[in-house]
């Protein structure tokens, strides 16, 4: 099948098209439905007719954006009319939702009059937060987004213009330091004088570019002054005509700095890029065919050449899809009554300083893995880049509160954590450990230290105040690699192969010497094992937590710690605990990596050290020891094992969590069988922390709810020991080596 047959099968598919409403509240009772409508619905009702503003809490508005069109201007097929431009209409939705968690109503009007399609765009303020004007003509998209702009109170926003001007100003920020240029000097030529080229235009000159220096060419050749004298331009494009002959493409960009394609392809030659000032910045925008190739443009020349396109296929793809979710989510969330200039620049200047930050692995991993750095070929984020949600949206928001454009003041830091919570549970219950963490870092000893991950995230905690990481290597080599990454820091580093060490060997051997271990064997550990070095540093308080297992199996991770730091005076046992994240829950599962077969003090034990680490996340343990069995409907060896271990954990006084068992996973998760059917056991809601009866079962299940279930994992997160220590697993993450040092410093400041 070609393409434009998959599209076709994926839009037809039942349900036919991309998006659906959704109910938020209970429907489920005759009393919800009194709720939601009739008689109940009347009392808001008439709330919000005395106070309008009560319909942003009592209604979807302050969620809700309409994407308006009327189908003149489609990218790629032109004037196709209202009807035929719904599908697009209906995935500029469904990227609202996917980035920003907004809602959309697409609306279609069948109206080329630009008067009356104000009229009626204007006619529906009151049910939407925000107007997204998508895929409508020039010069009659001016107008339109001029008019409604001045008789609506809530932001009016032309994508068109402003998406592209808002994403290649950030590309533009980020190009000039890269080709150490100024933008106050920057001689810039536009190919293309439609809605996206004059309103990047504008944009650059908000950024500090003159509008003197902007050459615009349009079909005819440049707009000079003569042409604007002889009527051949319009109110938009006749401020940018210069005071120079008529001439041509070819002409205006002799010596420009920056060339921006808006227009169709293939119009640029490589003579006409070899004829630019030096290391000219390039962005051939025209899709799906640039102004010029990327091979073509990168080639013609031997000084660097910054590119960038509209494709995904090339670096730096110039993509609306970084702004206008983001955007709208700050403007909604302070109720602003517009979409200003201030607000775009934030974006633009948001955008561009995250390109400059390190890049997260899912990050490179879903571009194929290739290295994504700041430079020529990195100047702007990727679209699935996450953090552009908790970056760009807080600055577009503090600069509506800052404007005067907000009618909500929001805290800023509590607004961005807000933000990350939208991204996933996982995201909002690390939020409360990693806020734990940052108001007392504790020094937290990293095994791998040499690891480029394990520098990375060294840097990413010491930057974001989440802890003080100490880097085990070879000095020199993590200097090297911490610069090769552009990473700027100075990372504490612990060296077993320089200094004196000596007390470190004499600790371990006093450790291990009843073990079989030898003075001459310590000594070679410390320096060459460093898992046993950072345990010793550790172990002697060199060290407040420790962190390894990035390039080891598990077990052979795990040895050296159980061996030099061992389990905590209360605790006789280690167990390995996952978080799982849901949509609208979170439970520990234990143990998935240490205890292969746990007697019944065994499974008592990691219950109690489990529920302490649940109330590490804020949440109040309730505990079930699983099996398949319900309270002795089934009785042998192995499942009177939790049965007893219940019994254990009921005489034990220092349990106050409630905790049941034997029972079934279903019985333990389904509020329904649970209090339905076996209405005395000791819990009354289901179950955040679940006991497996062995290693076994519990590896596998909790693989299978991440990988079906839909669950995201934090972990494994060791508890039991004396001292903060936990082990990764090989082939983790950044934001996994951080998370975990995260819940490390907590561990530590208890």
């Amino acid at each position: 099948m070609t393409l434009e047959d998959d599209a076709r099968e994926y839009h037809r598919a039942d349900p036919p098209g991309k998006i659906e409403i959704a109910t938020t509240k209970p429907t489920n009772t005759q009393r919800d439905l009194s709720l939601a409508y009739s008689p109940g619905v009347a009392a808001p009702c008439r709330d919000i007719a005395d106070e309008p503003t009560l319909a942003y809490e009592y209604t979807a508005k302050g969620n809700l954006v309409g994407v308006v069109s009327n189908g003149s201007a489609v990218l790629g097929l032109g004037d196709i009319g209202a009807q035929a431009s719904k599908p697009v209409m209906e995935g500029k939705g469904v990227l609202f939702k996917r980035f920003a968690d907004i809602d959309v109503f697409d609306v279609e009007l069948d109206i080329a009059d630009p008067d009356a399609f104000v009229q009626s765009v204007a006619a529906m303020g009151p049910t939407f937060g925000g107007i997204n004007l998508e895929d409508i003509k020039a010069p009659e998209c001016f107008e339109i987004e001029h008019k409604l702009r001045e008789r609506m109170d809530i932001p009016v926003f032309h994508d068109d213009q402003h998406g592209t001007a808002i994403i290649s100003g950030a590309a533009l920020l980020n190009a000039v330091d890269v080709a150490d240029k100024e933008l106050s000097s920057l001689e810039v030529t536009f190919a293309g004088a439609g809605a996206a080229a004059t309103a990047t235009a504008r944009f650059y000159v908000s950024l500090g570019i003159p509008r003197e220096n902007i050459t615009m060419c349009d079909i005819d050749g440049i707009l000079s002054e003569r042409r604007a004298d002889a009527g051949e331009l319009n109110e938009y494009t006749e401020p940018f005509a210069r005071g120079v002959e008529d001439g041509s493409l070819e002409d205006a960009m002799e010596g420009a700095d920056v060339f921006v394609g808006l227009s169709v392809g293939g119009i640029v030659s490589q003579e006409m890029v070899q004829s630019m000032a030096d290391n000219p910045i390039i962005f051939a925008m025209a899709n799906p065919d640039p102004e010029i190739t990327y091979e073509d443009a990168k080639s013609a020349r031997d000084d660097t050449v910054i590119m960038a396109t509209g494709r995904s296929d090339y670096p730096n793809q110039v993509n609306n899809v970084l702004g206008f979710p983001f955007i709208f989510r700050g403007a909604l969330d302070v109720r602003a009554t517009e979409i200003n200039e201030a607000m775009k620049r934030a974006a633009a200047e948001a955008l561009a300083n995250l390109a400059r930050q390190d890049v997260p692995d899912a990050v490179v991993k879903a571009y194929g893995d290739e290295p994504l750095q700041f430079g020529p070929d990195y100047l702007i984020p990727k679209p699935l880049d996450q953090r552009v949600l908790y970056e760009v949206t807080p600055a577009v928001a503090k600069a509506a509160m800052d404007s005067g454009s907000a009618r909500l003041e929001r805290d800023l830091d509590e607004y961005r954590e807000e933000l990350e919570a939208r991204l996933g549970k996982s995201r909002e219950m690390m939020q409360v450990v990693l806020n734990k963490a940052k108001s007392d870092p504790k020094r937290v000893a990293l095994a791998e230290g040499e690891d480029e991950k394990m520098i990375r995230a060294a840097y990413q905690m010491q930057e974001e105040g989440i802890a003080d990481p100490i880097l085990i290597g070879n000095t020199r080599r993590i200097l090297r690699k911490a610069e090769a990454l552009g990473l700027d820091f100075d990372p504490t580093i612990a060296n077993p192969h320089d200094g004196d060490w000596g007390h470190y060997t004499d600790h371990l051997y006093q450790k291990r010497q009843r073990n079989g271990l030898t003075r001459v064997e310590a000594a070679e550990l410390v320096g060459q094992d460093s898992n046993y070095f950072a345990s010793v540093m550790v172990d002697i308080g060199d060290a407040d937590a420790m962190l390894t297992g990035l390039t080891h199996h598990y077990p052979s991770a795990l040895r050296p710690p159980l061996q030099v730091v061992g389990t905590a005076e209360d605790a006789n046992y280690a167990a390995g605990v996952y978080m799982l994240a849901f949509k609208n829950r979170v439970i520990f599962c234990a143990d998935a990596t240490v205890n292969l077969d746990p007697d019944e003090e065994v499974l008592a034990e990691v219950t109690k050290h489990t529920a302490e680490l649940a109330r590490r996340f804020n949440v109040e343990p309730r505990a079930a020891l699983l099996s398949y069995s319900n309270f002795g409907s089934v009785d042998n060896e192995g499942t009177r094992k939790p049965r007893n271990a219940v019994k254990l954990l009921h005489d034990d006084p220092e349990v106050d969590f409630p905790v049941d068992g034997e029972m079934q996973a279903d019985t333990a998760l389904v509020e329904e069988i649970l209090t339905g059917t076996y209405e005395f056991s000791d819990l009354d809601d289901p179950a955040n922390v679940l006991v497996f009866p062995n290693l076994e079962a519990g590896n596998i299940a909790y693989k299978l709810l991440q990988r079906l279930g839909g669950a995201e994992a934090i972990g494994p997160m060791l508890v039991g020991m004396d001292k903060p220590v936990h082990v990764l697993q090989r082939g983790d993450e950044v934001k996994d080596i951080v998370n975990l040092a995260g819940v490390a410093v907590v561990d530590a400041q208890q």
